[in-house]
C-alpha cells in the first residue's frame, strides 16, 4: 500500500527518514518543474535550480508544514517564491525556448500545432493570470487553494483564471480558423 504525503511527512520528521523525503519528492517533482517551467517560459535549466531549491527549503522548513493545506499546494507555495526570488534578481523574464514546447506532451491535446499555440498563448498572459490558469486548471487546485499559494484573495484568483481563459479562447480561436 502506497503512503500518503501525510504518512511520508510524519515518517521525515519523526524518523529523520531520507527515503520517505525521497519518496516526496518522486510524487511532486514532475508538477513542481512543470509550473516552474511555465513561469520561467520554458527555460529548463532554470526551471531545474528552482525546482532543486524548492524541495531543498522544503526539507529545511518541513517542520512549518502544518497539515492546512495539501502538501502539493505548500510546495507550490515554495515554489512560486522561488521563482519571484529569481525574477526579482533577474528584474527580467527569460524568453521562449520553442524546442522545448515543441518537446512537451499535453496529453490532453493531441495536435502538436494546437499544443505550440497553445503554450505560445499561454506566455502571451501576464504573470498573474498565467500563473492562476497554471495552478487551477494545469495543476488542478482550487481557487481557495491557488489563493493560498499566492497570497491574493479568492476574489482575485478567480478574476484572474476567468480572464485569463477569455483571453486564452481569443488567441486559440484563431488556430481554430485555420483547421476549417
Amino acid at each position: 500500500m502506497a503512503l500518503t504525503d501525510a504518512d511520508l511527512v510524519a515518517r521525515v520528521l519523526l524518523d529523520d527518514d531520507h527515503h520517505a523525503f525521497a519518496e516526496l519528492v518522486r510524487n511532486h517533482q514532475s508538477s513542481v518543474r512543470g509550473l516552474l517551467r511555465q513561469l520561467v517560459r520554458a527555460d529548463v535549466s532554470l526551471a531545474d535550480d528552482l525546482a532543486q531549491e524548492t524541495f531543498l527549503r522544503a526539507y529545511k522548513n518541513l517542520r512549518s508544514f502544518r497539515g492546512e493545506a495539501r502538501f502539493s499546494t505548500w510546495l507550490y507555495r515554495i515554489a512560486y517564491n522561488c521563482f519571484r526570488e529569481e525574477a526579482r534578481k533577474r528584474k527580467e523574464l527569460v524568453g521562449i525556448d520553442e524546442a522545448q514546447l515543441e518537446a512537451e506532451h499535453d496529453p490532453h491535446t493531441t495536435d502538436p500545432a494546437l499544443r505550440h499555440d497553445l503554450a505560445h498563448a499561454l506566455q502571451l498572459l501576464p504573470l498573474h493570470e498565467r500563473t492562476a490558469i497554471l495552478l487551477c486548471c494545469q495543476n488542478g487546485l482550487s481557487h481557495d487553494e491557488a489563493a493560498r499559494v499566492l497570497e491574493i484573495p479568492l476574489g482575485t484568483v478567480k478574476t484572474n483564471v476567468l480572464r485569463g481563459r477569455e483571453k486564452l479562447k481569443r488567441s486559440l480561436a484563431a488556430w481554430d480558423l485555420t483547421k476549417t
